[in-house]
């Protein structure tokens, strides 16, 4: 198997030699393999985004370098890496054009890094390909290809977003507390669609969650960050073993400190 992503001792500290200065990553170095599915948990400031941000190339690195694939991304904007990359954010209005009808949106997301005629026309055969892959997503959005995205829920915006981050096949899928805003019935779906999509498609993924029982649950490989950090990083039959009582044990012997985040208890 071929490693995915390559993050060698990266470390990122905000406003340097000021009042507000922030450590957000301290020297950390992970490596994923084709296919690997890690969550990551930890409590407020852990670094969790921050290390989905500093891959995604959202601003530079001071230290370290990533890979993705065979690239080195790390000098490169993050527009220069987005063709690598499948990103999910937590606030489902962000990963789609409101305005737009629902095809159009998934042509945008098919034809993203694609070279750009001035012509925008969707083919018959697009809106048939379009047309299978919502049905996929069992939420009937297959017969309302032309409905305006604003129009849809905050579950099924995020599967749609799931579906526009993962039609072109990207080396990394990153999803940022992708289900942390959704009621939880509709959490649970769009997380139940995120692992057949993941598992159908042999995609590498990188998931922040704050759901310890999903981060548990989810994946074959599960990491626990804090203070820029990474604690923990646990994987196969050792994983599946996992509770949240161990998680929280560990996390106490590692840190020194109990998991004090309300949120992540209120998630067990």
């Amino acid at each position: 198997m071929s490693e995915m992503l390559k993050v060698d001792h990266i470390s990122k500290t905000f406003n340097p030699g000021t009042i507000n200065e922030k450590i957000a990553l301290r020297d950390i170095t992970l490596h994923m393999e084709e296919g690997d599915f890690i969550t990551v948990i930890g409590g407020n400031g852990a670094g969790k985004s921050t290390l989905l941000n500093a891959i995604a190339g959202v601003w530079p690195v001071d230290t370290g370098s990533i890979i993705i694939g065979d690239e080195n991304v790390t000098g490169m904007a993050d527009f220069q890496r987005a063709h690598l990359i499948g990103r999910v954010f937590q606030d489902p209005m962000m990963g789609t054009a409101p305005t737009m009808q629902i095809d159009e949106n998934l042509a945008l997301a098919a034809r993203r890094g694609k070279k750009r005629t001035l012509k925008w026309h969707i083919s018959k055969s697009e809106r048939e390909k379009y047309h299978e892959q919502l049905k996929t997503l069992n939420l009937g959005l297959e017969d309302r290809l032309t409905q305006k995205v604003g129009l849809l829920s905050g579950g099924q915006r995020q599967a749609l977003t799931l579906l526009m981050a993962s039609i072109q096949k990207p080396k990394l899928l990153l999803l940022d507390e992708h289900t942390a805003a959704l009621d939880p019935q509709t959490a649970k779906k769009v997380l139940g669609l995120t692992r057949e999509i993941v598992e159908r498609d042999h995609l590498t993924a990188l998931m922040v969650t704050h759901n310890m029982r999903d981060a548990i649950a989810t994946g074959n490989r599960l990491i626990m960050m804090y203070e820029g950090r990474i604690l923990l990083d646990v994987a196969g039959e050792e994983k599946q073993k996992l509770t949240v009582d161990d998680l929280m044990h560990k996390f106490e012997e590692a840190s020194g400190e109990e998991f004090a985040d309300d949120q992540s208890l209120l998630s067990k």
